[in-house]
């Protein structure tokens, strides 16, 4: 099995050590280290990690900041890990790519099960998001394939069985998925 993929944003860099030291300890690869948001950012876009450690409070961006731009743009999973347990930053860190949040000072023994359930998460979100693509496109299909079934109906004075028997003939004969038909078809009526 592969190694995870970790890149650790924190600016105190004997923090920075330690995460690494864990992790790498428990079988992850640390693929980049960074003391600021706007480095995190470069280096998220440079390994795209499987999860990233992502401190708060950090000079030119702060985590919250750079957190968000990553989930906007590349849709990596992150764990938040910071000193801070107030109301007001577990609020800002509810964002759609926010796995986790731990509260410093981080021990191996909590570090680590907190990471394989931000990854477990971070999966399943991924296949879910996966899944509804798949089913969004299937229903564009079926919305084609119905198009074109009800020209045909409509131009032939076919019935919708006679229409379909058509199209899925056509499909078979010349080895084109039904959709292409129907495009044809669409594109023939227009």
């Amino acid at each position: 099995m592969m190694r995870k993929k970790i890149l650790i944003a924190e600016d105190e860099s004997i923090i920075r050590m330690d995460l690494k030291m864990m992790l790498e300890d428990n079988g992850y690869e640390v693929v980049g280290e960074a003391g600021d948001g706007e480095r995190a950012i470069e280096l998220a876009y440079l390994h795209k990690p499987d999860l990233i450690l992502m401190d708060i409070k950090m000079p030119k961006i702060n985590g919250l900041q750079a957190s968000q731009i990553i989930g906007k743009q590349l849709d990596l999973p992150i764990l938040i890990i910071t000193a801070y347990s107030q109301k007001e930053f577990v609020e800002k860190a509810q964002q759609d790519n926010v796995v986790g949040y731990l509260v410093k000072p981080i021990a191996e023994s909590n570090l680590i099960p907190t990471i394989e359930i931000a990854l477990h998460q971070a999966d399943k979100a991924k296949r879910l998001k996966k899944d509804i693509l798949n089913a969004h496109q299937e229903v564009e299909k079926r919305k084609l394939i119905e198009r074109a079934k009800g020209i045909l109906m409509q131009k032939r004075q076919l019935t919708e069985q006679e229409a379909y028997k058509t199209m899925r003939n056509s499909s078979m004969s010349s080895q084109l998925p039904m959709e292409a038909i129907a495009e044809e078809i669409i594109a023939a009526y227009k």
